[in-house]
């Protein structure tokens, strides 16, 4: 089966056809059709790495919700001096799942 490494967010994804991934929040409604550009693609032996994309490569995915993913803490400390503050946060995300992967 063919997979592909794609880059969003500032990240790097290794995505197969068939795969839901949560990736940073992206301007887009449910259902819409999402394209990427594709930094690598292979299958079984053979394997294309672009410099830095792949020439004619690309994988579409369709956006299966938008969502706030789990909580984080963000906690700082300093010792001995009675400091500490704590601040929880939670990430705007989307859901993908990857539809095709062309090249």
């Amino acid at each position: 089966m063919s997979y592909a490494v794609i880059k969003t967010g500032g990240k790097q994804y290794r995505v197969q056809e068939g795969d839901q991934i949560d990736v940073e929040k992206l301007a887009l409604e449910e259902g819409a059709e999402a394209t990427f550009e594709v930094l690598m693609v292979g299958e079984g032996d053979s394997v294309k790495i672009g410099a830095p994309i792949v020439d004619g490569a690309k994988v579409t995915a369709k956006v299966v919700s938008q969502f706030r993913g789990a909580k984080g803490i963000a906690f700082k400390f300093k010792r001995r001096k009675g400091y500490h503050k704590t601040k929880g946060y939670r990430r705007h995300l989307t859901k993908l799942e990857i539809t095709s992967i062309a090249g």
